[in-house]
């Protein structure tokens, strides 16, 4: 099984730190899918980003829809996230 490093609240530093912290107001707790990204900030504040903008940016899609999409694929790919 494939291990990656991943940093606590407390560990982590600069950019992930700070990524964490707004994961942490956003929802209250960190997801997995965030904390692995922890080794890269940079790569975590893009992903956010990324993320973000899908969800809730400008779109012809509802958010209620994106999410179902989201939730769809995943089950399609087995993916527990």
């Amino acid at each position: 099984m494939p291990y990656i490093k991943q940093f606590s609240n407390d560990e982590a530093t600069g950019i992930a730190k700070q990524e964490l912290d707004s994961a942490m107001k956003r929802a209250g707790r960190v997801w997995n899918i965030v904390r692995i990204m922890t080794p890269n900030g940079a790569v975590m504040r893009a992903s956010m980003g990324f993320y973000g903008v899908a969800m809730f940016g400008e779109s012809p899609l509802s958010r209620a829809q994106r999410e179902m999409l989201a939730t769809v694929v995943s089950g399609a790919n087995h993916c527990v996230y």
